[in-house]
């Protein structure tokens, strides 16, 4: 692969370098690089068929986080020549339905999120019956091998959660609240549950209805009035971080607000001290990553990971690195 992209590199570079060479001012260097990327884009890098990948999350409506997700993999599909599907619901049974739609339209390629992965088992096994190569991403790396796909895409969510509750200890927490938005959610849970073994104070549970963030804020606001001795508050979504700030100002508390992934809400907040940390698991690479790999496998017969997961995250992000990252969130990538 790395070849590969090498040879590419190297081809787009010497047609670059040659139509440029003729541009006489810096003016008109500019006008025809942007000419040339607005001609390029949605051009493959490779002359393999136009197979045909379904994604199939179990994202709600208005999750930025899967739009990073999305985005990843839509850049590597115009690579790759392949024609991209993608599909969404945050009801485990209709998800699985979707999956059953991409089987029954004989696709070339699965890649789907286990965040519930009882009932997605069955899907999953139809599309392996059919023949279909399937990649799973973000969620479900326990189940992904036992379910026969080629590999798992994404964090480990208890080694994230380890790393958020040793993070907190470096920062001298005592007591902190875990805000689980979505009930069932088993990468939730294992979340929650590695950051409570690592970290050395108290941490409980608080369980709020993620698709009402009005809900969101008055439980969070709620727990941190009846309890000032919370001094963290972990948030398992980049969209659920300004809430939590939110409440903690109503809430008049001095709790630090951390969460789990990035946007360019979360790289605001770092760079201005509203949060603390983030624990960012690259969606953009996961999208980008499963797509490639599929057609990897479909082109070479490549698989990656050797059993075990391919590890995006945990990377833990701080008020260093908000201004960089910043810059890579406002174009949707990070």
């Amino acid at each position: 692969m790395a070849r590969f992209r090498t040879w590419v590199s190297i081809a787009v570079a010497g047609a670059l370098g040659l139509s440029l060479a003729g541009c006489s001012s810096t003016g008109g260097k500019r006008a025809e690089d942007a000419r040339k990327a607005s001609a390029a884009r949605g051009k493959a890098a490779v002359s393999t068929p136009r197979w045909t990948f379904a994604m199939i999350t179990h994202s709600g409506d208005g999750d930025t986080f899967w739009d990073i997700v999305q985005s990843g993999a839509e850049e590597a599909a115009r690579k790759d020549n392949i024609n991209f599907v993608y599909s969404h619901n945050d009801e485990a049974q209709q998800q699985a339905q979707l999956v059953d739609a991409a089987v029954d339209k004989k696709v070339d390629g699965i890649i789907v999120t286990l965040a519930k992965p009882d009932a997605m088992k069955a899907a999953v096994a139809r599309a392996r019956k059919a023949g279909i190569p399937v990649i799973t991403v973000n969620s479900g790396s326990a189940e992904s091998k036992k379910f026969g796909a080629l590999t798992h895409i994404g964090q480990d969510e208890t080694i994230a959660g380890e790393a958020v509750g040793e993070e907190l200890n470096k920062r001298g927490r005592k007591k902190a609240l875990c805000v689980l938005h979505e009930q069932g959610n088993v990468g939730h849970e294992q979340r929650c549950a590695g950051a409570k073994s690592t970290f050395d104070g108290k941490m409980s549970n608080l369980y709020v209805e993620g698709t009402n963030m009005p809900d969101v804020q008055s439980s969070i606001e709620a727990k941190l009035q009846s309890d000032k001795s919370i001094d963290s508050v972990v948030t398992l979504g980049a969209p659920f971080a300004a809430t939590a700030v939110k409440a903690k100002q109503d809430a008049d508390s001095k709790a630090e607000i951390d969460t789990f992934d990035l946007n360019e809400k979360v790289a605001q907040g770092l760079r201005s001290g509203d949060l603390g940390f983030a624990v960012d698991q690259q969606p953009y690479l996961q999208g980008y990553e499963a797509v490639d790999l599929l057609w990897l496998y479909r082109y070479n017969a490549n698989v990656l990971g050797g059993g075990r997961p391919v590890l995006t995250g945990p990377q833990i992000v701080t008020k260093d690195q908000a201004a960089e990252l910043e810059e890579f969130a406002k174009r949707g990538t990070r």
